[in-house]
């Protein structure tokens, strides 16, 4: 779908949030007004604004209540959103009738947690500038199960949310403890929480273990948000039961791409190899480049038990000392993982460029290969930036007879020229490129953390990338431009937050940077004009965080609007289906249709996309929060060192510093600032002091120390030295 139209739907959408949030807080009021209010001046948008108030009037969310004269019809003032808890009591409500927020007061939350489905009314007034409201009724609770410690009494317990946004304890009756003691982390569950009740009864329904031990701690981040940390029993034997032979039959009915040089480029310690690259000269002088997959999908049977856990996980969860893995091992790193010297079963995307990295020709199909060697993306590097004829020794070449070593490195030296080419028009075409650095933990054998170091991405890495996301973006062309339109699983992406690109742009003008934000067609060019100005500069992984949240989150979908990061009008995910069930979803879609098969329901795939989208999201907290344990954990041994530190984040209570050389986020809070009472400037994003007009401001550098690291609550406190 061209991204034209998806801009306007956008915009579209944001009107009507926002006159719905003016007619809300108005009595009534006609188009110009409205328009006023909304700082459109010109003729034409003012027909955008008639165009929207048609809709609102359509859709029975308005009423005229004289000629021209328009106001929220009085049945629609109970809507519905998501609450959102803050520590303090209060929260917000978000909404899908609402451009912003709508702040609720502790006494009108009604007990409503965060992620609650509720219902709530506008009240007729605004506090400190912002729309109030109040909750009426939970229509849905987000979650049922808490990971927390347990307090055990005579005659019952309590158990303690580790959930900062849980307000108050659960209560739990002896005999429904599971024999768990004092102190211990525990999953309870609450079964019932009466109107009239303080807080919730539970039961618990599973003992992680001692509050503080490693693996007590990791496993409750899992629980936390509802992700498993082991296979069910059946689930592994049912997996180590599977075929996994590869037969003379089942090559019969595939493309034999066994004798062509092909190979994999992975992080020196992965176990399990989704993806190869297989590389040829043709003799008119182009290159048939190969990106074989895993073809996770001939195993992986639906209506199976083994196919049924691996839709529930979704996704492969990534902590910081492991992989909680989508599918058991037997599938993950053996017959499914692309293991040098092993023919394996793969589902390939295979293009024709010519020298200029122009397609050709392409073929999608089932495949058998054979990986004739195994790099680290190290090693790659090394022949990228040597061109060295040597291989380093530790690379095993076997079945090379007729394959020369020249051959591997002249393969990898054209798939990286090639791979330039594509990342440069990408670029040229809108592409926005995010390079944060990750954060990464040199790990002891018992998992404690010794030191830290960032993974940078080289051009061994851009090479992977750029041919994944060619195969990724040829696969849902190929299905997304046939008619009659055919349902398939997209990874969309829509146009950037235009309240957080208004905040950026604030914040990066305080340090002499500027973005186009009027420009539609000119935001994602000046983003990467920012992105690359500030490389090296102090203020350079702040301002990359506030670019990346300015981003719209992607997502999977049938409904395609295009990925606005990469500037694709068609993208999939088909490249790793050994950890993203998506993929799994794409091969067998992709095959359904290379089979002549007609469209298959798009609303049970909706269904599943939406499922994978939640998971994703909950894993990638899930490996935040592991990350933010073993910073923690790091840094208890490193109180009375100085750091040099960037003010990340300002808010009433103190600000965020983060730490130059290790990344660790920390608090300095606002009453251990001595010699000056602070007060923050939210305009500025900073702490100012009354007296001497002292100013801590967002991308500062100060000097801290460690005053507390609580490894039990997450907690990590910074002084200023």
């Amino acid at each position: 779908m061209p991204k034209k139209s998806k801009t306007k739907s956008t915009a579209f959408k944001k009107h009507i949030s926002r006159i719905l949030s003016i007619l809300n807080s108005s009595t009534s009021l006609n188009h110009k007004q409205i328009s006023m209010k909304l700082g459109i001046h010109n003729p034409r948008k003012r027909a955008e604004v008639i165009e929207c108030l048609h809709y609102l009037m359509i859709s029975n969310q308005i009423e005229e209540k004289r000629r021209g004269i328009y106001t929220i019809k009085k049945n629609n003032k109970y809507l519905t959103g998501i609450f959102d808890l803050t520590a303090r009591g209060s929260g917000y409500i978000i909404s899908d009738d609402f451009e912003e927020d709508i702040f609720v007061s502790s006494n009108k939350t009604m007990g409503a947690l965060s992620g609650d489905e509720i219902e709530f009314y506008i009240l007729n007034r605004k506090k400190k500038g912002r729309l109030e409201g109040e909750v009426t009724q939970i229509l849905k609770r987000s979650k049922s199960e808490y990971v927390g410690v347990i307090q055990l009494n005579k005659n019952f317990a309590f158990v303690v949310p580790d959930d900062k946004k849980m307000p108050v304890d659960i209560y739990v009756p002896l005999k429904k403890i599971k024999n768990a003691k004092e102190g211990q982390k525990v999953l309870v569950k609450i079964v019932e929480w009466p109107s009239k009740a303080e807080c919730p009864t539970g039961k618990v329904v599973e003992v992680l273990g001692d509050a503080g031990d490693h693996q007590t701690e990791i496993h409750a981040i899992l629980a936390a948000y509802g992700l498993p940390y082991k296979f069910d029993k059946k689930v592994e034997d049912f997996a180590n039961n599977l075929d996994t032979s590869i037969t003379k039959e089942e090559i019969k009915k595939r493309r034999d791409m066994r004798q062509i040089l092909t190979f994999t480029i992975d992080p020196k310690d992965a176990k399990d190899f989704d993806d190869a690259l297989s590389f040829q000269i043709l003799k008119n002088g182009n290159y048939e480049i190969g990106i074989h997959i895993a073809d996770v999908s001939h195993y992986l049977q639906e209506g199976t038990i083994l196919d049924d856990e691996a839709y529930e996980r979704a996704t492969s969860v990534y902590l910081v000392d492991r992989v909680v893995p989508m599918l058991p091992e037997v599938l993950s790193n053996n017959a499914c993982s692309l293991r040098p010297n092993e023919e394996k079963y793969t589902f390939s995307a295979v293009f024709e460029l010519d020298n200029n990295a122009e397609l050709k020709n392409q073929w999608f199909g089932r495949t058998v290969t054979y990986s004739d060697a195994r790099f680290s993306y190290e090693e790659a590097q090394y022949i990228i930036e040597t061109k060295d004829l040597l291989i380093p020794k530790e690379i095993a070449l076997t079945k090379l007879q007729y394959k020369t070593t020249n051959l591997i490195k002249e393969a990898i030296l054209k798939l990286d020229d090639l791979a330039k080419i594509l990342r440069a028009k990408r670029m040229n075409d809108g592409a926005i490129s995010f390079d944060k650095k990750e954060v990464k933990f040199t790990l002891s054998t018992n998992k404690e953390p010794k030191g830290v170091y960032f993974k940078t991405s080289k051009d061994a890495n851009k090479l992977i990338e750029e041919f994944m996301l060619l195969a990724n973006k040829k696969v849902a062309e190929f299905i997304g431009k046939q008619t009659p339109k055919k349902t398939f699983i997209y990874r969309v992406h829509d146009v950037p937050d235009q309240q957080k690109l208004e905040s950026l742009q604030r914040v990066v003008s305080q340090f002499g940077h500027q973005i186009n934000i009027k420009d539609q067609n000119q935001i994602s060019s000046s983003l990467n004009k920012l992105l690359i100005n500030v490389v090296g500069k102090k203020e350079q992984n702040l301002v990359d965080t506030l670019a990346i949240r300015c981003m719209s989150k992607a997502e999977y979908s049938t409904q395609n609007i295009g990925h606005y990061g990469l500037s694709f009008d068609y993208y999939s995910h088909f490249t790793s289906p050994i950890r993203r069930y998506p993929d799994v979803m794409a091969h067998r879609l992709l095959q359904h249709y290379l089979d002549g098969n007609k469209t298959v329901n798009a609303t049970e795939f909706e269904e599943k996309c939406k499922h994978s989208s939640s998971m994703e999201n909950l894993a990638t907290k899930a490996e935040r929060d592991s990350i933010k344990y073993m910073q923690i954990k790091y840094m208890m041994n490193k109180k009375n060192t100085p750091f040099l530190g960037i003010i990340s984040g300002v808010t009433e209570w103190g600000m965020y510093v983060e730490i130059i050389e290790n990344k660790c986020e920390g608090m300095v809070r606002v009453k251990d600032i001595s010699g000056d009472y602070y007060s923050f400037d939210q305009d500025n994003y900073a702490l100012i002091g009354e007296r001497s007009k002292n100013k801590y401001q967002l991308g500062d550098q100060v000097e801290v120390q460690v005053k507390k690291a609580d490894l039990l609550k997450r907690h990590l406190d910074f002084k200023l030295t």
